[in-house]
């Protein structure tokens, strides 16, 4: 450091001193008072104890009431998605405690047991960085990226749009990314962790978790190729996912909507399904595969999308990504609705769901399934999507306006709710295509 410049900071420090010199006047509240009086250091103690506690208990208000709106009025947009990574990757984020679902949320997917159908979707955590404290905080699923298969930087800056009058945000990340070697590090260094701890175990979900699944969301490079990126992907993260998706429908990678034609969406996602195919030991260890839809589609359009998930053989279809539209009833400024982007958040529900319940019409009878994503934020809405026929759902917007405490609240909700119905998730996915 510097001696020019420590002179005159000790000279200050100098001066600081002598005006605040610890007369007997001044030191007596320090001799009689907080730190050498047992009771009210221990009360201090204890009271920093309790509210240390409640603010890491996730079902806590004070994280929809307080902190995420401090947050918010802090920073902008992206630089609150980051802090909020930041912050849960460094532990600094609060856990639901006692977490055990009522087994009326209990589902069963594609062989794999969900002990309750929320899911965060993918966006938020881009990288893999946060899959353990999204876990804690209660979803059933979590899902990470969308992951290219070299590091890019994404649309330039700004590109991330909190409308906070309509509980939505408008994004135009662009797929901004670590590339598929960031993540595959960061994924078997997680793995690697929990064996050490735990050498026993021999089969587990790579959520690592009991009635969790772990998803991992597939994207392609600004000037990639169409087909041989996701192969990449597919190669890359085959072992490290519950789910593998298929991200071919964010509006903010030039053509990448245009895979969803027929005839291109049917040539990828059959040489996705062969390239799985060849990687897996036996049928057993097939990994689900799932392809991303725009809710921006008409019928004829999601008709041949379901046509080509059959052809192909995947999975099932995750129903639905952000929209390109902007309903009249938004009430942010233009400033902000009228930036190029993708909507999500509470505008998009009636998009999502119609698109969801067109999707459903085309599945019945097959060996699809239907995840609902889009506006979720309660567990009325969840109810809805699963009576669309969402075998699961996903939520991330409502997550990044409330907080950590939704998740718990959401599940209370649709407990409750199931509880007046009479009936368990499983029994009501789909109910209303049997009307």
């Amino acid at each position: 450091m510097n001696r020019q410049f420590i002179r005159p900071l000790t000279q200050s420090f100098k001066r600081l001193s002598t005006s605040t010199r610890f007369s007997s006047s001044y030191s007596k509240p320090l001799k009689n008072g907080f730190l050498t009086n047992p009771l009210l250091f221990s009360g201090a103690l204890i009271g920093g104890s309790i509210f240390t506690y409640y603010c890491f208990d996730s079902k806590s208000s004070i994280h929809e009431y307080f902190i995420c709106p401090l947050i918010r009025n802090l920073t902008d947009a992206e630089d609150g998605h980051r802090l909020g990574v930041f912050l849960m990757s460094w532990g600094i984020s609060p856990t639901l405690r006692n977490d055990k679902d009522d087994e009326i949320l209990q589902t069963e997917v594609l062989g794999k047991k969900l002990s309750n159908p929320i899911g965060i979707a993918a966006g938020l955590d881009k990288n893999g960085e946060i899959i353990d404290p999204l876990f804690d905080v209660g979803f059933g699923y979590v899902e990470i990226g969308s992951i290219t298969p070299e590091p890019q930087p994404g649309n330039p800056k700004p590109r991330f749009f909190r409308l906070p009058k309509d509980d939505a945000v408008i994004n135009r990340y662009g797929f901004n990314s670590n590339g598929h070697v960031d993540v595959v590090i960061r994924l078997k260094e997680r793995l690697e962790k929990f064996f050490r701890k735990n050498p026993q175990v021999v089969n587990v979900n790579n959520s690592l978790r009991d009635g969790k699944i772990l998803g991992i969301n597939l994207g392609k490079n600004k000037t990639g190729d169409e087909v041989q990126d996701y192969l990449k992907g597919v190669e890359n993260f085959n072992e490290f996912a519950d789910f593998l998706i298929i991200n071919v429908s964010s509006p903010n990678t030039p053509g990448l909507r245009n895979l969803q034609g027929e005839s291109k969406l049917t040539n990828l996602l059959t040489e996705i399904v062969n390239k799985r195919d060849q990687l897996s030991i036996n049928a057993q260890a097939k990994t689900p595969i799932l392809v991303k839809i725009a809710p921006d589609l008409n019928e004829s359009e999601i008709q041949s999308i379901v046509n080509s998930a059959k052809k192909s053989k995947i999975n099932g279809i995750i129903v639905s990504n952000t929209t390109i539209q902007r309903p009249s009833t938004l009430k942010s400024s233009s400033t902000l609705t009228e930036q190029t982007g993708g909507l999500s958040g509470a505008p998009l529900k009636p998009y999502s769901l119609k698109a969801l319940r067109t999707a459903a019409k085309y599945t019945q009878g097959s060996d699809l399934i239907l995840v609902g994503c889009g506006g979720i934020s309660t567990g009325a809405d969840v109810l809805e999507f699963g009576k669309a026929g969402a075998k699961y759902v996903q939520l991330y917007t409502s997550f990044a306006y409330k907080g950590p405490g939704l998740v718990y609240k959401i599940k209370k909700e649709l407990t409750e709710e199931l509880q007046k119905e009479g009936k368990t998730w499983e029994e009501i996915v789909g109910s209303d295509l049997k009307k």
